[in-house]
């Protein structure tokens, strides 16, 4: 059992932690959490993670025991008047229940002790900075099907999963649309510049290629033989 070998490690000696249920394993995608590993009664083979993946492990406060259809989902508390967030708060929630907006609103509602009709939640992007409102949705469906294609926050366009970031807004102290923060806008900003400098070396490249080969022209291709055309006109009386 990994979790169990983990606990002779000595980082988590030094935590004092009584269990393998007060720890969770990650592995990591781009410096980041990516999936969770959340049966301590599986051999790390078992996943199929590759022969070079990596895994961190995170002690929790307190006992934990994840369902299959349990997802781990990193929720933070819009600060009203400022574009900033709280620090995150762990809310588990039961997809198996139905995977839908209107059932992670509750269960975000619940756990910020809010009215459900008074709270915005949103998903976010952290690759491009962008933050996706969760609200319900009508798939739309062609007219020869009758069934409308059931809502499913796992599939497009939020792709829910262990580790996620849910903002959530107060719509009792913030009115304001925008999710985003500071960090953000400079995120943003920073891409857009990386892809205009990538944009200004092609057209260097290209400018160069011309100057060292200013005559050369992409050669036409050869013509080939002209078939022999032949028109038949029947009878259609």
């Amino acid at each position: 059992m990994p979790w169990a070998g983990a606990m002779a490690l000595p980082s988590a000696a030094e935590l004092a932690l009584r269990s393998p249920a007060f720890l969770r394993a990650w592995t990591v995608e781009g410096r980041r959490p990516g999936r969770l590993l959340r049966s301590d009664r599986q051999q790390l083979r078992e996943y199929k993670l590759g022969r070079r993946a990596e895994i961190c492990l995170e002690a929790l406060q307190k006992e934990e025991s994840l369902g299959p259809r349990d997802l781990l989902l990193r929720t933070r508390l819009r600060v009203p008047g400022e574009r900033a967030y709280a620090p995150a708060v762990d809310v588990v929630w039961d997809a198996a229940r139905g995977c839908t907006a209107a059932s992670l609103r509750q269960t975000v509602a619940d756990a910020y002790a809010l009215p459900a009709d008074k709270m915005e939640i949103a998903k976010y992007f952290p690759e491009r900075f962008e933050w996706l409102p969760i609200s319900s949705w009508n798939q739309p469906v062609a007219r020869r099907k009758k069934k409308k294609k059931q809502e499913n926050l796992q599939g497009a366009p939020y792709y829910l999963k262990d580790g996620d970031v849910i903002g959530v807004k107060n719509l009792l102290l913030d009115e304001d649309e925008d999710f985003g923060t500071a960090g953000d806008d400079l995120g943003k900003e920073r891409q857009r510049q990386q892809a205009l400098g990538r944009k200004k070396s092609r057209e260097a490249l290209r400018a160069h290629g011309s100057d060292l080969f200013p005559g050369a022209a992409t050669p036409a291709q050869p013509r080939g033989p002209e078939a022999a055309l032949s028109i038949r006109v029947g009878s259609f009386g």
